[in-house]
């Protein structure tokens, strides 16, 4: 059963939403972050990344960087920037890219569901990505960065939801990158019972995305525990900030590879190799995009082709059935000698959300091929962490991103 509990969230003082939620740190580089904050005094964004705040001879991770996020986050508490409601609520967060919407539940979840694997995973972590988050939400007392997860849809939770979503939000406003965030608050007692009560009949809940934040937070929480041996477990350190989402409501958008050199072959050896996988048809010079599971588009030299994988490819293993793994496998390994596509610098990885225009940008750039995937869906990445597997690197981009600035718990 999982543990899913309300909490005392701090939050922007109203009004100030819009300037003070940013997109995560980690989808910057230090010089894009730079950029980000010009003109955004009240970024969030320069709490999670104050080496902003320093030239480039301070290191990223350099002690000063820390006490900084610290010092401006308690200036921001300060001021009035920010505000701690007064009681324990869950909170609705409704994200709208396109048209289409995507609504989860703001909560804290339980370190030890981590640990016990209530909470499951399907990526591994690193400890030096880790170490960062670490350092920044000990630092802050406070986590910043909330965790996708991911729940299999239940009528109570979702009938809440609705109730709660006909009255007007209580924040509302259009990033700018054209996404509509809106919050509304579930403050009666019954409904939050209610919801804690759905959570507690799961079995699993599942990280989407965040597995090196959802670990740093977790590490933290034991930290604490060693700290205080008297701990009883409800403190808020046994909890780290969440957004759980029902799989009903996910897209996953594809993730998709570009090589950088043909490993010695001709483009036309490459495309006798792939018609022994399936079957090869061309597309012509118009962007081609995968249409279903076993579907792989490809471009080269100013041309898009479909690959339709051959019966024996299409498998009920969870990880080796995989389109990503596929191509792994069958294609980027033998062919291309790419063993570890985390480390080998000849592979690079486009996500969906840029479109297929960038693999073109990028063949015309850097790379001599590229490989359009179809998305993986939730189902296959539910059937991976339910094994106890791991998927390949790169298999999943979610969108849109959670801004961070917006809930922030408090584990002091």
């Amino acid at each position: 059963m999982a543990k899913i509990k309300a909490f005392r969230a701090v939050r922007p003082a109203k009004g100030l939403e819009a300037e003070i939620a940013s997109l995560p740190y980690d989808v910057y580089s230090r010089a894009e972050a730079c950029e980000a904050i010009k003109g955004r005094d009240k970024a969030f964004l320069r709490i999670d990344r104050a080496e902003t705040f320093f030239d480039d001879s301070v290191d990223t991770y350099d002690d000063r960087v820390y006490d900084k996020a610290n010092e401006v986050y308690r200036g921001m508490l300060g001021s009035g920037d920010f505000v701690q409601d007064e009681h324990e609520y869950y909170y609705i967060y409704e994200l709208t890219m396109d048209q289409r919407s995507q609504t989860g539940i703001v909560a804290c979840a339980s370190i030890d569901d981590y640990l016990n694997n209530v909470i499951k995973k399907h990526e591994n972590t690193r400890a030096d990505k880790e170490a960062d988050r670490i350092r920044h939400v000990d630092a802050l007392n406070a986590q910043t960065g909330p965790i996708f997860l991911a729940y299999r849809a239940d009528e109570v939770i979702n009938g809440i939801v609705d109730k709660t979503k006909s009255s007007p939000a209580v924040n509302d406003f259009v990033s700018e990158d054209g996404i509509r965030h809106r919050v509304w608050i579930i403050k009666a007692p019954d409904d939050i019972l209610a919801i804690s009560k759905a959570f507690a009949g799961m079995d699993s809940i599942y990280i989407a995305d965040g597995h090196h934040r959802c670990a740093s937070a977790v590490r933290v929480g034991l930290m604490r525990r060693e700290e205080h041996k008297d701990f009883t477990g409800e403190e808020e350190f046994n909890y780290f900030l969440s957004v759980l989402f029902p799989d009903e409501q996910l897209m996953i958008m594809d993730y998709n590879r570009v090589i950088k050199d043909l490993n010695g072959h001709s483009i036309n050896e490459i495309l006798e190799y792939l018609k022994g996988l399936g079957e090869l048809k061309v597309q012509g010079d118009n962007a081609y995009r995968p249409v279903h599971k076993g579907q792989i588009s490809v471009y080269a030299e100013g041309t898009w082709y479909s690959l339709d994988l051959d019966k024996r490819f299409l498998i009920d293993d969870p990880v080796a059935g995989l389109d990503v793994s596929v191509l792994q496998d069958n294609v980027l390994k033998p062919l291309f000698g790419i063993d570890d596509p985390k480390t080998d610098k000849r592979i690079d990885f486009v996500g969906g959300i840029r479109g297929l225009k960038e693999l073109e940008r990028r063949c015309g750039l850097d790379c001599k091929i590229a490989f359009a995937m179809y998305p993986t869906s939730i189902g296959e990445l539910f059937a991976v962490a339910d094994a106890g597997l791991l998927m390949p690197p790169k298999s999943t981009w979610f969108e849109p991103k959670l801004r961070s600035g917006l809930f922030i718990h408090d584990i002091s």
